[in-house]
């Protein structure tokens, strides 16, 4: 029988129960309806030209289009196990819910994970654990161009702007940071009413586009900045060099998006699309670049000032280090975000395959600043899917003095990994402009959370450090983290990485930094 009979005869059914309905009886329509509404779509789906699995076969192709919808959530209930789920497994999820909610987060039965794996990481425990620390170790950030220094905590919320993420969101997330004593980075999206009411500590966040802080025609207004960089809940600012998810290229906000409230946000006019491009008007060079970090510093009345890069080329980096000594300053601190990708929604091909991922991109910027002779005025943050205890212990050992978390503290909010961050549809209410999705995030609830999952992180990276016989960050080496390279061989970081020395390339550079060293330009960012 051919699929155009099959839209005939179901028409021709539906038609007939119709009459019988009309003239028999009303439990007809449960049959009418259901068959008259089949016939219409069969024929519809015949006469269309988009699909061609439809056209072949009409009414039950929608069934195909049904699935792929909902595969998202069959994989991550029905079939992803406990630790292979991606970008966040199960195991970890858990875990932060777990601790936001503040119950136990413990397993029994042993781990489910192949040790034996290539690439499996432990930590190494001594044989004489100290005590786990009572406070809480923080960072000073503040170089010796630093007027105002600030304490950083080991976990802070990292960079979300309010416009990706909804007011209830932010809100809850800086009410939790201010109960928790750590800080929230606010995104390039501008420095919102929302980040401010709760009374959190801040690290003001500037990109390309300049939000909150432009003139009409996108430049850097110096003016506006120091007005909004002197409030008191801002403790540091930050140029937005470039971002794990998509570096090198810039954003666009459709102007469907942007109403009232993100429009004075952001100092961008109301219904008009809004482009971040991929390049600082501010600087051409690394000397440029130093020099405008400096100047943000004096504007912001000395606060604490420094940079976000997802790391790419290893020269051009160097060539900032250089721009650093020839001008006699540096930025107070930089975060190094991860190729791994974020919340902000990218290019698929960007996602997986453009930018250092985490491990590397610290390694290149510690052992960077150590071989200058400038790690001891620069604070390094790590930002790149940090969500347990463990993964802080890492980061620090590989060179991070603290770290930054988003997806985690979007778990800690109720994010359920939908992954339609960047459809306006997020079923949570956070990372949504659509109020009545937003309403569904009670802040009051959140906030807690977002403290409780932040403290327990913490104290399970003292306990860890504690069993690795260490009671400050500063303390951990790269000796402490080993890697299984085949299923019979495992070394530690220190084996399988270099480490400089301090003022190593400032001496005598290795021959595996030497030509990249030479060829670094103060002066220009060469490829």
């Amino acid at each position: 029988m051919t699929r155009i009979a099959i839209v005939v005869l179901a028409l021709a059914a539906g038609a007939s129960a119709l009459v019988a309905a009309a003239g028999i009886s009303p439990w007809w329509w449960l049959a009418a309806v259901p068959l008259t509404v089949a016939g219409l779509l069969g024929a519809w789906d015949l006469l269309q030209r988009r699909h061609s699995v439809l056209r072949n076969y009409p009414v039950l192709g929608h069934a195909r289009f049904l699935l792929e919808r909902i595969r998202p959530e069959l994989q991550q209930y029905f079939i992803e196990r406990n630790y292979d789920g991606r970008p966040f497994d199960r195991d970890v999820r858990t875990i932060v819910y777990e601790r936001a909610k503040g119950t136990d987060a413990e397993q029994p039965y042993g781990t489910e994970r192949d040790v034996y794996q290539p690439g499996y990481e432990f930590l190494v425990p001594s044989m004489a654990p100290c005590p786990v620390p009572e406070t809480p170790p923080r960072v000073r950030v503040g170089g010796p161009d630093c007027s105002r220094p600030y304490d950083m905590a080991l976990l802070n919320v990292s960079a979300m702007s309010f416009g990706s993420l909804s007011a209830n969101a932010v809100l809850a997330l800086n009410a939790g940071a201010k109960a928790g004593g750590f800080a929230q980075d606010t995104g390039e999206g501008g420095l919102s009413e929302y980040h401010l009411r709760p009374g959190g500590d801040l690290i003001w966040e500037i990109g390309t586009g300049y939000f909150g802080c432009r003139t009409p025609d996108g430049d850097f207004d110096p003016a506006e900045f120091a007005d909004k960089a002197a409030h008191e809940h801002v403790k540091c600012v930050s140029l937005k060099l470039s971002q794990g998810a998509k570096p090198g290229i810039g954003g666009v906000l459709p102007g469907a998006k942007v109403n009232a409230e993100i429009a004075r946000v952001r100092d961008v006019p109301e219904g008009r699309t809004v482009v971040s491009p991929p390049y600082h008007r501010v600087f051409d060079t690394p000397r440029e670049l130093v020099r405008f970090i400096a100047r943000m510093r004096d504007l912001a009345g000395g606060k604490p000032t420094g940079f976000k890069l997802c790391v790419g080329s290893r020269r051009q980096f160097l060539a900032v280090c250089k721009a650093m000594l020839e001008e006699g300053t540096a930025p107070d601190f930089i975060v190094v975000d991860g190729g791994e990708g974020g919340t902000g929604a990218a290019p698929l091909e960007f996602a997986d395959h453009v930018g250092a991922p985490l491990t590397e991109g610290l390694l290149t910027v510690h052992n960077a600043l150590v071989g200058t002779g400038l790690r001891d005025r620069v604070r390094i943050g790590a930002s790149g899917k940090i969500a347990t205890g463990t993964d802080l212990v890492k980061r620090m050992v590989q060179g991070a003095d603290y770290g930054n978390a988003a997806r985690a503290m979007m778990f800690a909010v109720g994010c359920i990994q939908a992954q339609r961050c960047h459809t306006n549809t997020c079923p949570t209410g956070v990372t949504t402009q659509d109020p009545r999705r937003a309403r569904a995030l009670d802040v009051r609830d959140k906030a807690p959370r977002v403290q409780r999952f932040q403290e327990a992180t913490v104290a399970s990276a003292l306990q860890i450090m504690a069993s690795m016989g260490v009671t400050d960050p500063a303390q951990l080496r790269p000796h402490m983290l080993r890697q299984r390279v085949d299923p019979f061989t495992e070394r530690s970081y220190e084996e399988l990485y270099e480490w400089l020395e301090p003022g190593q390339l400032l001496v005598e550079p290795p021959a595996s930094w030497a030509a990249d060293w030479k060829a670094a330009d103060p002066d220009r960012f060469a490829v």
